[in-house]
């Protein structure tokens, strides 16, 4: 029995040091264009999936009607757009450049699927090591509801509030001196 002991105790020492090793050596995968760790996705989503229904559903005090969705196309085009992307138009630079990629929020999958709550979790919260950042300090409790109601219905949005999503005009070309 003793034997036994001395070999868990062993192994776990022997695994912690591993981990060390592994760690302190610069073997490490830290930059954006490597690969990812061993079981590293699923690790952050598993825990990003239970810290959110910890958190519980709760409802929307802000209903998904015009007014609230063109005010969340407004959020949305000054605070996250950048990263997620609008209806229509390529990544963005400085979403290629993330790590991991932020997700295209009006292509593909989006997050018609989640609940509002959910949404407005990962708005208010943020997300850590992911470049997502927590929105609570900067914008109110209804502006963080308004662009999860819009996330959420991003399916069935009405012609104005795509057009408040569209990308801005570009500044008119500076004029050369005159000859």
């Amino acid at each position: 029995m003793k034997l036994f002991i001395a070999g868990v105790i062993l192994g776990v020492l022997g695994f912690a040091a591993g981990i060390w090793f592994y760690f302190s050596t610069g073997m490490v995968p830290v930059a954006v264009s490597d690969t990812d760790m061993p079981f590293e996705a699923l690790l952050a989503r598993k825990a990003l999936h239970a810290r959110i229904v910890k958190q519980g559903d709760k409802p929307s005090p802000v209903p998904a009607d015009e007014k609230n969705l063109l005010a969340g196309a407004t959020v949305y085009v000054q605070n996250c757009a950048v990263c997620h992307g609008l209806p229509g138009q390529p990544k963005t630079t400085i979403a290629e450049g993330l790590y991991p990629k932020p997700p295209q929020l009006f292509k593909g999958h989006g997050v018609t699927d989640d609940p509002a709550s959910e949404t407005y979790w990962k708005a208010a919260n943020g997300i850590r090591l992911t470049g997502m950042p927590g929105f609570k300090s900067t914008l109110s409790e209804t502006q963080l509801w308004q662009v999860s109601q819009l996330l959420a219905n991003a399916d069935k949005i009405t012609e104005p509030v795509k057009k408040a999503l569209a990308p801005p005009a570009p500044a008119p070309a500076a004029s050369g001196p005159a000859h």
